[in-house]
């Protein structure tokens, strides 16, 4: 029998794979909630379907289990600041949200869509798991699009932000 892995070596280790970050949107009614989510990943092309992982403690739980719907915006090289106001980095004023000041669109599901993202998937849950400490969904996309086809991702390694050039495409 194996001995179980410490979490902070598996945290020591996870850090160093590289990843997009984005923001999950979703809304209900009058309601809107998002967070900064690293783990996010396409599933399949037919159909189109992509995961997100959600702690099971965040905020933005109980509004997408009503609403059924989440957007995914995909952060740009200059949007790092938001990426911490989503993340809870920012102090906000008493009863501000998270969307106050910032600019959004929607789509197919009415999920809110950072405008300026380089790139956006709109979903629908398909089927929510349990993943121990976090919640697993599945969302079918409904509607996708590019907003900047020249801005370079934001991405997260090694705790911190990082950016990375973007070739422009030879005809």
């Amino acid at each position: 029998m194996s001995t179980p892995v410490d979490p902070q070596a598996l945290r020591e280790t996870m850090r160093l794979w590289a990843s997009g970050v984005s923001i999950v949107t979703t809304a209900h009614g009058e309601l809107r909630s998002g967070l900064t989510v690293s783990a996010f990943n396409s599933l399949s092309l037919q159909p189109p379907m992509v995961l997100i992982c959600l702690h099971k403690d965040s905020h933005s739980i109980p509004i997408l289990d009503e609403s059924g719907v989440f957007a995914v915006s995909f952060l740009s090289s200059e949007q790092q600041m938001l990426s911490d106001r989503f993340a809870g980095r920012v102090q906000f004023a008493e009863n501000e949200d998270r969307f106050t000041g910032v600019s959004t669109h929607v789509a197919a599901t009415g999920s809110p869509i950072i405008s300026g993202a380089i790139a956006w998937v709109d979903c629908k849950v398909a089927v929510k798991h349990d993943g121990n400490t976090h919640w697993i969904y599945i969302g079918e996309v409904l509607a996708t699009g590019q907003d900047s086809l020249t801005t370079a991702p934001l991405l997260y390694f090694d705790r911190a932000y990082r950016t990375m050039q973007r070739e422009t495409a030879t005809p």
